[in-house]
């Protein structure tokens, strides 16, 4: 669909990036710098209860469970945002001063375990090479920011991610007798605790926030045995290098020293399967970008965002080219962001009247950048 409609507008077209991405390459009618502009396009694993006469009804298998599939994050949103700006620079190829590619990604959400995929996949295919690209912008949706409004952030916008795994190994034994084992569920349990002491006592919260979760644990499989292993797994959310050093030797240390307290071992692996870096808005690209934002909503519209604790893969093209990524209201203008549905839930609901300032501010960034960089 995406390359037909790209192919329909004369724009150059390839298929089969990182698996199923699409590029298209717009060569303006007047020479310049390279703009990429980034949709991601995947789906998650969430049964949609929306009532609407496009909801999803497709089903499918994931990790052993039939689930539904829906563009839970917007996702959806954003290519169709994409396809209208191609729409539109395409109508005014002849005065474009220089090119435009349009990166329709796939695999934000992560790559299936032990495989590549996304934007770092992207890139190690080459994405921002022949033509090298000068300034990739991009944009997300957002359920919970009224339609009308723009919010960024310069710097550090959106959480560097890395899981995390933690195995802590004891002694089994009955549960009757605990004095004879080493219980690795006690263990697992202080070394959980401990970890909160990361962000109140190691972190400097009043420059950057961050985040240390344990979302699982498992171990044992009845009531009455004690278990020799239990497994944990986590994520750790930061805003800088420094940061992450911080925190990777901080949650290394005290889950193997709280193990070994307590008689156990602990095996700690730092990035378990994902890591994503810091999602950075070059400062000096975001200072001449901004009249750009505000001419597409209107000064009153475009707002500072805090720091954002969830992930994004734009950041892998951002560590190659300066690059700026925005946020674009969805939630109805009378609506309550305290009751508007967040992502990744069935509820999730974009009002698609906020679509238009979506391609405006994209065409205008990509535009606005060429007349700038000449």
């Amino acid at each position: 669909m995406i390359a037909k409609h790209l192919q329909s507008l004369g724009i150059e077209v390839k298929t089969g990036v990182a698996k199923t991405g699409v590029v298209g390459i717009l060569k303006g009618g007047k020479p310049g710098p390279v703009v990429a502009l980034r949709a991601d396009m995947d789906g998650l694993p969430v049964t949609e209860r929306v009532d609407l006469p496009f909801a999803s009804k497709v089903k499918t298998t994931y990790n052993g469970q039939e689930v539904g599939v829906m563009h839970a994050c917007g996702h959806d949103t954003h290519v169709a945002i994409l396809m209208g700006v191609a729409e539109v620079l395409a109508s005014m190829k002849k005065d474009i001063p220089g090119t435009v590619k349009f990166i329709f990604q796939p695999a934000e959400e992560g790559a299936p375990v032990g495989e590549e995929g996304g934007a770092q996949l992207m890139v190690k295919e080459g994405v921002l090479e022949n033509p090298k690209v000068d300034a990739v912008f991009g944009l997300h949706i957002n359920s919970q920011t009224p339609v009308g409004d723009i919010t960024y952030r310069p710097g550090g916008t959106m959480a560097a991610v890395n899981d995390l795994k933690i195995v802590v190994t004891g002694r089994q034994a009955h549960g009757a007798y605990p004095w004879s084992s080493i219980d690795p569920i006690v263990i697992s349990s202080q070394i959980i605790n401990n970890l909160q002491t990361i962000v109140s006592r190691n972190l400097n919260v009043t420059e950057n926030p961050g985040v240390v979760t344990i979302g699982s644990i498992n171990g044992g499989v009845r009531s009455n045995i004690i278990p020799e292993k239990v497994e944990m797994l986590g994520t750790i959310r930061n805003f800088s290098k420094e940061d992450e050093a911080m925190f990777i030797d901080r949650v290394k240390t005290i889950a193997t020293k709280t193990a070994e307290a307590g008689g156990g071992k602990a095996e700690v692996l730092i990035p378990y399967s994902v890591h994503y870096p810091v999602t950075f808005n070059d400062i000096p690209l975001t200072e001449k970008m901004l009249p750009s934002l505000e001419a597409s909503a209107g000064k009153d519209h475009v707002k500072l965002k805090p720091p954002v604790t969830g992930a994004e893969d734009f950041s892998f093209f951002q560590e190659k080219v300066p690059g700026l990524f925005i946020f674009l209201g969805g939630m109805p203008k009378n609506g309550d962001a305290t009751k508007a549905p967040s992502h990744h839930t069935p509820d999730f609901f974009i009002d698609e009247s906020g679509f238009t300032l979506g391609v405006n501010a994209l065409s205008n960034l990509a535009i606005d950048y060429m007349l700038i960089k000449k």
